[in-house]
């Protein structure tokens, strides 16, 4: 593609760019550009919503670009602020290690390694010795600092700010200066940050990192209402979300579960196919010619085989089908065992507790009233239904949680 065309697709899904100007001046100079992106490992594993900006890194380097992946082993000693009401917890030496780990294992699931760059950042910011973090302090003023929304709103309302973490934008704008990199990429919640980078480069006499930012995917249960997405982002701690390390048949399964309409938010941001090709697609779907199943089948196969293959891909498909369009039982049931209680019974919402369907029996009540609950087929609408000893029963506790549960008496 020419510099033009390119900037056409790159710019595709992104929300900021500062500036269009200086990415297309440095397109058409034909080189390839260092393309930078951090990560803080403070969870060990990736889900579909880091990999909004990971699909943007892989399409540079279709382009012919060099990916440098940071892993923020220092600066994930700090806590980013982001987003913060108050001071974040600090993650163990331990918790990072293992993080840092598992991210640099899952990044070429989405990234070319031939052309990325995995580096640490605690290379350099260990290094640094206090006179050079006086020297970086003042290259940026308290008061651009205090502009930042997080720290203006804690200030507003009176609330700690540690200043540890006015030092976060300052130790991630110079992992820009220790890579030399041309472009930064990260969430629309990063865009402070990355334009502190930009403006640490410039004082330091560097030519100044473009800086573009991606939308923050929305979980698994978001809607869309009067044509605006509702909802909270993809989060494990939300359990909305699609990891890149789960099984083929959770993928799929997650991903069929999404409505309709969020469904073309998930083609913007995690496809492979053009912009010509998507609005190709949702057209057919809006003529009729293409019935809105199929589109999300294909969708979930295209992310389902890039982080695992074809095959499995389709053998997900297959199973996801006989499990929920046909109503049949999966192949894969998980069993698993419970002791009876003294009556000779146990209580169904501490059994799929036991099972692992349900986080509490609060939950598993929960999904009862709801009607979520099947036992053999047959809705569960009683909460003090129990399951008895000497059966085993086929459990279903929601659309995609199914458990084969045999219950043994306390002799057994």
């Amino acid at each position: 593609m020419n510099a033009s065309d390119q900037l056409q697709e790159l710019r595709r899904g992104t929300v900021d760019c500062h500036v269009d100007e200086e990415l297309i001046d440095r397109l058409r100079d034909g080189g390839s550009l260092r393309v930078k992106a951090g990560f803080d490992p403070t969870r060990p594993d990736l889900h579909l919503g880091h990999t909004v900006l990971m699909n943007k890194l892989r399409q540079f380097q279709d382009f012919g670009h060099r990916v440098v992946f940071i892993v923020g082993d220092f600066t994930a000693r700090i806590g980013d602020p982001t987003g913060r009401s108050q001071t974040r917890p600090t993650p163990s030496l331990e918790e990072i290690a293992e993080g840092a780990r598992t991210y640099a294992e899952q990044a070429f699931k989405v990234l070319d390694e031939e052309r990325t760059e995995i580096v640490y950042n605690a290379s350099w910011l260990d290094k640094m010795q206090f006179s050079d973090v006086v020297r970086l302090a003042g290259k940026y003023t308290l008061a651009r600092m205090m502009e930042r929304d997080d720290f203006k709103r804690r200030a507003e309302k009176h609330l700690p700010i540690s200043l540890h973490e006015l030092l976060y934008p300052l130790a991630q704008g110079y992992d820009s200066i220790a890579v030399a990199c041309d472009v930064e990429l990260g969430g629309t919640d990063q865009l402070f940050n990355l334009l502190v980078g930009r403006d640490l480069m410039r004082e330091s006499g560097l030519k100044p990192q473009v800086v573009m930012t991606t939308p923050l995917l929305e979980g698994l249960n978001a809607r869309v209402e009067e044509g605006r997405i509702v909802g909270d982002k993809m989060s494990k701690s939300l359990d909305n979300y699609v990891g890149v390390s789960e099984s083929a048949s959770q993928q799929f399964g997650k991903l069929m579960s999404i409505s309709d309409p969020l469904m073309w938010r998930y083609y913007d941001l995690l496809s492979t196919l053009s912009s010509r090709e998507i609005q190709a697609r949702r057209a057919d779907c809006a003529s009729g010619q293409l019935h809105p199943k199929a589109a999300k089948v294909a969708l979930a196969k295209e992310i389902v085989s890039r982080y695992h293959d074809h095959r499995v891909s389709e053998d997900a498909h297959r199973r996801w089908e006989a499990q929920f369009a046909q109503r049949q039982v999966p192949e894969d049931l998980l069993e698993h065992s419970v002791i009876a209680q003294e009556q000779g019974s146990i209580w169904l919402p501490k059994a799929l507790v036991s099972a692992g369907v349900t986080s509490s029996t609060s939950d598993a009540r929960r999904r009862i009233k709801q009607g979520a609950v099947e036992v053999d087929g047959t809705r569960v609408t009683s909460m003090d239904a129990v399951l008895q000893s000497g059966g085993r029963y086929v459990v279903k506790a929601g659309k995609r949680a199914w458990v084969a549960i045999t219950v043994e008496s306390q002799s057994d």
